[in-house]
């Protein structure tokens, strides 16, 4: 075994007990001033608080919470994956988008052999992007937090000590070299993160990747490490009863939430009533047709052309808002033609799928500090049967998000980003951020988030009534895992719906009578966290569902 030169703090921390709540007393729910953190296991929400407590802000916090969570949550999530992360930075006011998503492989013959073969639905390290996670914990840190990343992966270096699983002393290795690198490097802060990034994307650690690419018969190389970027960009946005909902770009099914919102703005949702049978049915509806165009139009913008200030205009919304009908749930395909305008563009009655193709979930992670900074990030891998390589990264199965459909926007190109499930959400009011959700569950995510959304800005519910509140979901569009070229083949299953069972059987039975075909559950509909600021007290209140397994904690 090697072993790496570490800083007096860093083995000072290593024999210490974390500065913050303990695990084993965080729950779901959190209230306070000092800072927040909901995510998934309770051992991810310690580490953010740590930090918190230590003075980082919410980038710090939320770096190390993502660090821990490809530890806690592995399986959901891991170091080789990808996070997309929305963040409203308290200085400049401003809401930014990080990219954390890696693309397809560069190289023409790697593009040409999905083509010939077809992209593996199943699970592949030839579906395999390229690793996005660890570049977005450094660009986060290096544009917004304040610590060193030897200080938010402490937490991390820690759960590996414990030896759980074999791949833990590889990856605590490859950790301590980033951190090696930085503490070796002269120069600003700046400098510092830089070279450690570098080690992973360009460095032996690199060589290490590559290795093991060759080896798996995976389809990324080296080149493609070096060549990866956390981009950094605007968000997308739309108001909404006087709150402004923030998302990723098209590159993600993000901006369809921001469409569905448009389409129920001119409906009394509050006046029809909670989970009542119309208000099921509007939002339904709305999601059809929103999800609709996500299928038809969205893709990588530095690759397609994506519309989305013509399907976010009063126009095209006045003209779709009509397909809505009241009394009869629809069993088309509708997207529209938001170039026109028209409602409808190649309307069709789609067949269910029958493929089964697994999905293996993703995890969550929402921060907001004492100084107003707050995060959303929506961490994932989609593992389904990849394995840990000898540097400890696992590498999922992203680029069956994309497809070798001719002249589709999302087709599988060199270097292209497929478009994600991952959504994470900020809402400002006058201004400040009032609202920060993520959510996992692949097709459901944004299906959640509207729920929980709507529960507080219609309905007035804090985050712990908000996320365990019963949800509902539609199945009508199509699978975004499948990468099957007939996207017809693709579409999941027509007119159906799922319900909680705390939903009354008198709302189900008005809702089969109006043409859905719904069934119910007892668990969760996937699995939301959610946090408010309440900007007249300053109190942050936190929650995750703790049916879903969500924690959440705050520091008074």
């Amino acid at each position: 075994m090697r072993y790496y030169a570490m800083s007096g703090w860093l083995l000072l921390c290593l024999t210490l007990p974390a500065a913050g709540l303990a695990a084993d007393e965080i729950t779901w729910k959190g209230t306070g001033k000092g800072g927040a953190v909901a995510a998934g296991k309770s051992e991810s929400v310690a580490a953010g608080v740590q930090i918190l407590k230590q003075g980082g802000n919410a980038a710090d916090a939320a770096v190390a919470t993502l660090l821990a969570l490809s530890v806690t949550d592995y399986g959901l999530f891991a170091i080789g994956g990808e996070v997309p992360l929305i963040i409203f930075d308290a200085r400049t006011q401003k809401v930014k988008v990080l990219s954390g998503v890696g693309g397809a492989p560069l190289d023409p013959s790697a593009i040409e052999w999905f083509y010939k073969n077809g992209i593996p639905a199943n699970g592949s390290m030839k579906s395999a992007p390229v690793p996005g996670a660890v570049d977005l914990c450094v660009t986060a840190l290096r544009l917004y937090g304040t610590m060193s990343l030897e200080q938010v992966v402490q937490p991390t270096l820690n759960l590996l000590q414990t030896n759980k699983m074999p791949w833990y002393v590889d990856l605590r290795r490859t950790l301590e070299k980033l951190v090696e690198r930085e503490q070796e490097t002269k120069g600003s802060r700046e400098r510092k993160l830089t070279a450690a990034r570098d080690r992973f994307y360009k460095g032996d650690i690199a060589d290490e990747l590559e290795e093991w690419y060759v080896r798996s018969g995976a389809l990324l190389r080296k080149s493609d490490l070096a060549a990866h970027v956390t981009r950094v960009e605007d968000p997308v946005h739309v108001t909404y009863r006087g709150y402004t909902v923030y998302k990723c770009g098209p590159w993600t099914q993000g901006p369809y939430l921001c469409q569905t919102l448009r389409l129920l703005e001119g409906f009394n949702l509050k006046q029809m009533g909670h989970l009542s049978a119309d208000y099921i049915h509007v939002v339904v509806e709305s999601l059809k047709l929103a999800m609709a165009d996500r299928d038809e139009y969205y893709g990588d913008p530095r690759f397609v052309k994506v519309p989305l200030p013509q399907l976010f205009s009063d126009e095209y919304t006045r003209l779709r808002r009509p397909l809505i009908d009241i009394n009869r749930a629809s069993i088309k395909r509708r997207p529209g033609d938001p170039y026109t305008p028209r409602p409808l563009h190649r309307p069709a009655i789609p067949k269910d799928s029958t493929a089964s193709i697994p999905v293996q979930d993703t995890t969550t992670c929402v921060v907001a500090d004492r100084w107003g900074n707050v995060v959303a990030a929506t961490p994932s891998c989609n593992l389904v049967g990849n394995k840990p390589g000898p540097s400890g990264v696992t590498q999922g199965n992203r680029v069956r998000s994309l497809n070798t459909t001719p002249m589709h926007p999302n087709r599988v190109q060199p270097g292209k980003r497929p478009r994600i499930t991952l959504t994470p959400t900020l809402v400002l009011k006058d201004g400040k951020p009032v609202l920060a959700v993520s959510v996992a569950g692949g097709d459901l995510q944004d299906q959640t988030t509207l729920n929980v959304l709507l529960n507080h800005i219609e309905f007035g519910m804090l985050p712990e009534q908000a996320v365990t509140a019963a949800r509902f979901n539609t199945f009508h569009h199509e699978n975004s895992f499948n990468p099957n070229p007939d996207r017809n083949a693709a579409f999941k299953a027509a007119g159906k719906m799922r319900v909680h069972v705390d939903i009354p059987e008198s709302v189900r039975r008005t809702l089969i009578a109006r043409g859905h075909k719904v069934e119910t559950t007892e668990g969760p509909i996937a699995y939301p966290i959610m946090l408010h600021i309440d900007r007249k007290t300053g109190v942050i209140h936190a929650a995750g569902d703790p049916a879903a397994g969500r924690h959440a904690a705050a520091l008074k």
